[in-house]
C-alpha cells in the first residue's frame, strides 16, 4: 500500500523555525502535486502549500514569505521550510500527495506547536 511518512514536527518558540518532510513510500505512481494541509482544534483544514510535477508552488496568503516548499523527485518527498513561525502556525500539519490513478494520498500527521 502506498503511504506518506512525514517527520520534523515539534514545539519551537515563536520566531523559530522547523523543517517538515515527507516522503512516498510503495507502488509505483505518477505524481500530480505534494504538499501541505494544517488543520488546528476546531477549525477546518486548509491548505499550507504545494508543488506540482511541473514544480510551481503556491502558498497560503498567510505563509507566503516565511514557509518555502521543494521537492526530490528522485526520492518522492517534499519538504517544508517554516521560518518566523507565529503561534497561529500551530496545528496538525498534514501531507498529501494527488496521484495518477489514485487520488489523494495522506500521511499521518505530525504537531506542530509554536510558543509565544
Amino acid at each position: 500500500q502506498v503511504r506518506l511518512v512525514e517527520s520534523g514536527g515539534g514545539s519551537v518558540q515563536a520566531g523559530g523555525s522547523l523543517r517538515l518532510s515527507c516522503a512516498a513510500s510503495g507502488s509505483i505512481f505518477s505524481i500530480k502535486a505534494m504538499g501541505w494541509y494544517r488543520q488546528a482544534p476546531g477549525k477546518q483544514r486548509d491548505s499550507v502549500a504545494d508543488i506540482t510535477r511541473s514544480g510551481a508552488t503556491a502558498y497560503a496568503d498567510s505563509v507566503k514569505g516565511r514557509f518555502t516548499i521543494s521537492r526530490d523527485s528522485a526520492s518522492d518527498t517534499v519538504y517544508l521550510q517554516m521560518n518566523s513561525l507565529k503561534p497561529e502556525d500551530s496545528a496538525v500539519y498534514y501531507c498529501f500527495c494527488n496521484t495518477d490513478p489514485w487520488g489523494t494520498i495522506w500521511g499521518q500527521g505530525t504537531q506542530v506547536t509554536v510558543s509565544s
